[in-house]
């Protein structure tokens, strides 16, 4: 039985559970057809990730990487969304548990993305900082202004470098662009903001347990972002295996077995992530990386009527014995044909099956540093620098958001400015972990 307040249009119910690119990109080719659309999240809006590290580095604000879920889908006949969290799924009588009731649905489809893996290391979880979400970008920002604050007054010369310091754990793309756009905060911007620092003395130190970094790139693309980031004075660890962080030190075992030590209070963990899921799947259904079984139509393996799109499906073949990557345009080409299945299914067509069109990958370093490959095609420097300040303006969601960007970008290259450098409320540990563990009580996924 419902009992949140959905209307009852007496037609078949698609239920979607995440507004990330694969959830809208379903809703958004379902738009004013015989079907109802239920989308339902726990925030009211949707976040362009791949630029979050530029928020949490004071070069973007946060409203212009995110876009409201309902002024998307404004004059959209079918559609209905509800700001609520996902705590059990029901396949049996086609139920959803939420926060704010229950929710019975004809064809669900769960697009609730990623989260941070920690892999099981509960100090490196309670003490360093991921980057997945808005609030995660924000709380980096404070946490890193505070520590130049605390810095600034502090008269112990190592607690001083420990607060100055900064370790990235992950040398994928967010952590090789959160490593370049530290390096130049400090070459730039905090010289100027904090001239009784001597600024020299922090360090930003990237550490990948792989033999390279940006390992979805060719090995020259790879390298040449390497170089660049040698450039910068990033400190780069390869094969070395982050082992603990306790007492505001990481440990670290390089590639010849040799222990060090690195004194931060600034982790950055971005070396994995799983899969968001939620009570009520069947465990023989969840694959490595907390990744749902699907087949090549992204039909959840063993359950009716149930479907998954995006990071939290693992579609596996012989190109892919894994599943696909774990990256925005495998959601949203998954999106775009499953809502096209949904409506062939209804028409009693047969469904298409999922193949996925790689249209590459890309990094920026810094200004006028960036490794872009699109097919054959291999840049780096300034003109793939420029491709990708292309893609991803064109891909955020809204003109404003689209001028925004663009407008800052402008000014931040003319000026190496960062204009927004505020500490608008204090950052805590301890209240971020409280709060953590009470979204984990209640099973809070999405």
């Amino acid at each position: 039985m419902d009992n949140i307040a959905v209307p009852d249009l007496n037609i078949p119910r698609v239920v979607i559970i995440g507004g990330g690119f694969g959830g809208l990109q379903v809703a958004k080719h379902l738009k004013n057809k015989e079907v109802q659309i239920v989308l339902i999240d726990r925030n009211n809006y949707h976040t362009f990730q791949p630029l979050l590290y530029q928020v949490a580095t004071a070069g973007l604000e946060a409203d212009s990487i995110a876009f409201p879920i309902r002024k998307l889908f404004k004059g959209y006949k079918n559609f209905t969304f509800r700001n609520a969290t996902v705590r059990k799924v029901s396949p049996e009588d086609k139920t959803i548990q939420t926060n704010i009731g229950n929710l019975t649905y004809d064809y669900l489809i769960i697009a609730t993305g990623s989260r941070t893996n920690f892999f099981g290391l509960e100090d490196i979880q309670n003490n360093s900082m991921p980057l997945k979400t808005v609030i995660q970008a924000l709380d980096l920002r404070h946490l890193m202004l505070q520590n130049f604050e605390k810095a600034l007054i502090t008269t112990d010369l190592k607690k001083r470098e420990s607060l100055m310091n900064f370790v990235l754990v992950g040398a994928g793309p967010t952590g090789v662009e959160m490593a370049g756009a530290l390096s130049e905060l400090k070459r730039y911007v905090l010289p100027q903001d904090y001239p009784e620092l001597d600024v020299r003395k922090m360090q930003v130190h990237l550490v990948e347990a792989g033999p390279r970094i940006l390992p979805a790139l060719n090995e020259k693309s790879s390298q040449k972002a390497l170089d660049y980031l040698k450039n910068l004075g990033v400190n780069v660890w390869l094969g070395t295996t982050v082992m603990s962080y306790e007492d505001k030190e990481v440990k670290a075992k390089t590639p010849d077995g040799q222990v060090i030590s690195i004194a931060t209070q600034n982790m950055i963990w971005s070396a994995g992530v799983q899969g968001n899921i939620f009570e009520g799947i069947n465990e023989e259904t969840i694959l490595r990386g907390n990744r749902l079984h699907v087949n090549q139509f992204n039909q959840v393996k063993g359950i009716k009527d149930v479907f998954a799109v995006g990071d939290v499906a693992a579609m596996i073949s012989d190109d892919f014995p894994r599943g696909h990557p774990m990256v925005a345009p495998v959601a949203i080409q998954q999106g775009q044909l499953l809502a096209k299945n949904l409506l062939r299914q209804f028409d009693g067509q047969e469904m298409k099956p999922f193949e996925y069109h790689d249209k590459g990958s890309m990094a920026t370093i810094g200004k006028n540093k960036a490794v872009v490959e699109v097919g054959k095609f291999r840049s780096q420097g300034l003109f793939a620098w420029f491709i990708w300040m292309f893609v991803h303006i064109m891909s955020l969601i809204g003109f404003r958001n689209k001028a925004i960007v663009f407008i800052n970008w402008l000014w931040n290259y003319v000026n190496y400015d960062r204009g927004i450098r505020l500490i608008i409320r204090s950052f805590d540990f301890k209240l971020r972990n409280d709060r953590r563990r009470k979204e984990d009580e209640e099973t809070v996924v999405i």
